[in-house]
């Protein structure tokens, strides 16, 4: 198994040498099998065991014969301890899910503290029929049936290519001792039952079972390399990207036989699961948007607007006479100059002498009214003016107004107001840029 281990690691993971590894070692059968063929080859390797406070005893046994194994080696050992039912229930999440996500963010802070540069588990090849097994009979992706990845950031997983039976039959020969898991006996748990009772099923109907599923597996992941390609030829022809949203031409979108599936390609990945709302919304009246964690997609009119979800920002900054420059929540630069000239929308010149200071940046609120530059004595609601300039909600969410008291001097980027124009008369010019990289543009 070594052999075939050291030619699985020359071909698949040549980045390895020199490198030093972090094995997690659970003190089971197939970590125990994997410590000691790391403890082989010639890799700087240490051992990080958690112990999830699950079983009682028989956990703490688990956690002494790892450090056990781990000091008989000379091999650095580090170990942690959590209260893994209360954060479960404190997260809302299932016993797997929150034991899941506390050891890998443990290991990933362990990578960091301690310099490592790679994480090795050691999933095997029936772990891998299992995970594809528990995806397909929950309903998933194509990428939910490709398999557990060799590799996938700074995690690798070399013992893929072998299967329980191989790591068994190598344990033994070489006297491997290792802890079971009395969890592992009961049918509590999903994988459980395929381990139990689907698997050998299978491998009685087809004793080439896992020979067959890693075929398949590599004939779905090769489709799946040709579907992303596929998915970046068309962004790039259906997704314009701004400074703070990304627009989706619809109409381009629909013209595609398959733009459900590019959407969930792009999707996906930032955290988006309501798929049926999402196919919906492109028929959808403006307005209608979906939500994942960070990030919303919202109708308007011919586009589907994807941007991250707003941040809590002060929603009021006073600006006091004299002040030259404010950075927060936008750039803005303030000088005195003699003269003015022709400039783009992202600058006006103000009579100062007209300003009320402090001056109020703030966002819009509805009622919120002006006198567009251009037109004297003529007023427009804020809300109108967006609705007549085509700025999407994302656009209006982002917009703000300097203010002199209760009157707005200027939409940010967009229009200055009338009433603080320069004119003949005026002495005290007031320049006022909004820096390109926060500009809006409707």
């Amino acid at each position: 198994m070594i052999t075939k281990l050291r030619i699985h690691l020359t071909e698949h993971f040549p980045f390895l040498t020199h490198k030093k590894l972090l094995l997690a070692v659970s003190g089971g059968l197939d970590s125990m099998v994997m410590a000691h063929l790391f403890s082989q080859l010639p890799f700087k390797i240490a051992i990080a065991h958690c112990n999830f406070g699950l079983r009682g005893e028989e956990s703490d046994a688990d956690q002494a014969f790892v450090k056990s194994f781990a000091e008989k080696h000379e091999i650095p050992f580090f170990h942690t301890r959590f209260d893994t039912q209360s954060f479960a229930k404190d997260y809302k999440l299932s016993i797997q899910l929150a034991a899941r996500e506390l050891r890998y963010n443990w290991f990933a802070e362990l990578l960091q503290q301690k310099e490592l540069d790679y994480l090795v588990t050691a999933h095997h090849a029936d772990d891998n029929l299992e995970t594809f097994l528990i995806n397909f009979s929950r309903g998933t992706g194509p990428e939910g049936l490709t398999g557990i990845p060799g590799k996938i950031g700074n995690i690798i997983r070399p013992l893929l290519p072998f299967s329980r039976d191989e790591i068994e039959t190598y344990a033994n020969e070489n006297a491997i001792q290792w802890r079971e898991d009395s969890s592992n006996a009961s049918d509590k748990y999903l994988r459980n039952k395929i381990r139990h009772h689907v698997v050998p099923l299978l491998k009685e109907i087809n004793p080439s079972l896992l020979e067959s599923f890693s075929n398949t597996s590599s004939y779905l992941q090769q489709a799946m390399s040709m579907a992303d390609d596929a998915s970046r030829i068309v962004y790039r022809k259906v997704v314009t990207e701004e400074s703070h949203q990304k627009k989706i031409n619809i109409g381009e979108l629909l013209v595609l036989p398959n733009y459900k599936a590019y959407l969930h390609s792009w999707l996906a990945p930032l955290g988006f699961t309501a798929w049926e709302d999402i196919y919906h919304l492109v028929h959808a009246q403006s307005g209608k948007q979906v939500f994942s964690t960070h990030f919303r997609l919202l109708k308007d009119r011919d586009f589907l607007l994807l941007a991250a979800v707003a941040t809590e920002n002060p929603t009021e900054l006073y600006i006091e006479k004299g002040v030259g420059e404010v950075n927060f929540p936008l750039k803005l630069s303030f000088r005195k100059v003699n003269g003015i000239s022709d400039a783009p929308n992202t600058v006006i010149f103000a009579d100062e002498d007209l300003l009320h200071f402090p001056l109020i940046l703030r966002k819009w609120h509805e009622g919120d009214d002006f006198q567009p530059f251009g037109m004297k004595g003529q007023s427009k609601k804020v809300s109108k003016f967006f609705k007549d300039e085509k700025l999407s909600a994302f656009e209006k969410e982002q917009a703000w107004l300097l203010c002199s008291g209760d009157d707005i001097v200027w939409i940010v980027g967009l229009r200055q107001d009338e009433r603080f124009k320069i004119q003949h008369k005026t002495q005290n010019i007031l320049q006022i840029t909004l820096h390109n990289e926060t500009s809006i543009s409707p």
